[in-house]
Order: C-alpha cells, then sequence, then structure tokens
C-alpha cells in the first residue's frame, strides 16, 4: 500500500449525506477506500453515494443502537471487517443558553455525545479483538475555546474531547487508534448565517477531511483544523483567564453567534435538524 493509500480499507462515516461527512467520505473514497455512509436522511444519502460510487449508503439514526448496530452489520456484511469508523454526524442550536428549549438541548446531548460514544462502542467492539482499526471522533474547536451563543454545542463537543481521550487511554496498546478531531468553523450548512471574527478564518470540509484521512493513516490523539489553531489554543491556557476572555471580546468572536446571526437563513438548517 502507498504512503497516504486506503486501498482497501472499509471505512463507515456517520452523517455522510452532506457537508464534512460527505467531504470525508470522498477523501476517503479517492484514496483508495471502500466507503459506506449513514445518516438520518437516507434519500440523501443514497443520492450522495451515488453521485460519488461509494459501496454503500443506509439511513442511520446514531441515537438508536439497533439502527447503528444494522449499520455496522451491513458493512461488514457487504465490505468486510470495519477498519475505520468516523462518528462525524452532529448538531448545533444558536441561541441563549438560559431560553433554549430543553427538546432542543436533548437533541444536542443524544446526537452529539451519545451518538458518539454508542458508535465508538459498537466499533470498538469489533476491532479489539482483532487488535486494529481506527474510532475517529468529530470535536470542534468549541469544545476547548467556549463560545457564546452555542453553549450546549460547546458542552457536547468539551464531552466528546474528553471521552476520545480516556478511552484512547483505556486501551493503549490495543492496535486500535482514537482520535479526536477539533475543527474551527467549517463552510457547511451548519454555519449558515453567521458572523465572523476578526483574524479568523473558516475551514472548508476538504479541509476536515484531509485531517481525517491523515490521522488514519499516521495516528493522532488529537488534531485541530488548521493546525495552527492549536498553537493560539495553547497560547490562551497560559493566558489568565481574564485575559484570554479580553482578548476574544476584541476579536469579535462574541458577536458570531450572537448579535451578527442572520436567523432567516439559519432557518431551514434548523428545521432540517430538530433544533428551531
Amino acid at each position: 500500500m502507498k504512503p497516504g493509500s486506503l486501498t482497501n480499507k472499509v471505512v463507515a462515516v456517520t452523517g455522510g449525506a452532506r457537508g464534512i461527512g460527505l467531504a470525508i467520505a470522498v477523501a476517503a473514497h479517492r484514496l483508495g477506500a471502500r466507503v459506506a455512509i449513514g445518516d438520518i436522511d437516507e434519500a440523501a444519502a443514497k443520492e450522495s453515494s451515488d453521485q460519488q460510487g461509494f459501496e454503500l449508503s443506509s439511513r442511520l439514526d446514531v441515537t438508536d443502537r439497533q439502527s447503528f448496530t444494522s449499520f455496522l452489520d451491513a458493512v461488514e456484511t457487504s465490505l468486510g471487517p470495519l477498519d475505520v469508523l468516523v462518528n462525524n454526524a452532529g448538531v448545533i442550536a444558536v441561541g441563549s443558553a438560559v431560553e433554549e428549549a430543553d427538546n432542543v438541548t436533548e437533541r444536542l446531548l443524544d446526537v452529539n455525545i451519545f451518538g458518539v460514544i454508542l458508535g465508538t462502542k459498537l466499533a470498538a467492539q469489533r476491532m479489539l479483538p482483532r487488535r486494529r482499526g481506527n474510532i475517529i471522533n468529530i470535536a470542534s474547536l468549541g469544545g476547548v475555546l467556549p463560545t457564546e451563543g452555542i453553549a450546549t454545542y460547546c458542552a457536547t463537543k468539551h464531552a466528546v474531547l474528553g471521552y476520545t481521550d480516556a478511552v484512547r487511554l483505556e486501551n493503549r496498546g490495543s492496535g486500535v487508534h482514537f482520535t479526536a478531531i477539533l475543527p474551527t468553523l467549517v463552510n457547511t450548512e451548519m454555519t449558515a448565517g453567521i458572523g465572523h471574527a476578526k483574524g479568523f478564518k473558516n475551514a472548508d470540509p476538504e479541509d476536515v477531511a484531509n485531517a481525517v484521512v491523515g490521522a488514519i493513516a499516521r495516528p493522532e490523539a488529537r488534531v485541530f483544523v488548521p493546525r495552527a489553531i492549536g498553537i493560539t489554543v495553547a497560547s490562551q491556557r497560559l493566558m489568565p483567564l481574564r485575559v484570554a476572555e479580553a482578548m476574544g471580546r476584541a476579536l469579535g468572536t462574541g458577536r458570531v453567534f450572537t448579535s451578527d446571526v442572520q436567523s432567516d437563513k439559519r432557518k431551514g438548517y434548523a428545521d432540517r435538524t430538530g433544533t428551531s
């Protein structure tokens, strides 16, 4: 196998019908992987799969054990033993934490935390006896740099990071690798209608995809997207909290998901994901 090649590796991606998930699936497929995508939107998953020539697509509710198990069973029956699971499915809600409806909070917790934990467990149970595999969980820069207007989302991504790190430590030396990917804001439907902070540039889905396939080839515990943002995170942690927060205010990070939000541009996403 050539360096960087994923030839014949079986790769499954959750939330793979669009956005970051689709970009990851495309990147893996181009490197020779046999790709399966799962998504709550079955029609969109099939359309994307047909267009890209993926080997398998399926409806997948990551919050339901039977649905997730059936998806992974189908992957292994059709394509062979699972080599890589990318837990990408996730949702975001924008607005006041205090005023957030309980059903919206529960939706984020179910998809972003429980879905990742469930997928990690189900995949690891298959991989550990074989002593090989990669489980890659999509976290967020918001998991280490909390941002006004997306408190619950930040909490869920902080949980994803902590869970991934702990499971990695538990299974050290097992042959199964656990990685958390921490992207900055990414140009997808999820970030439609939000603002921009000074000096920060959004990433593209392909940037995250490149980080994922890189982590499959050379496993790492944490990967920031872009990598340079990791330096910013490290430097902020050395600052007094008041200084770090004041710097954020000066750059306008607090406005991105609050006063700068254009709610009309977010309605379609919120309605589709159940976060309105």
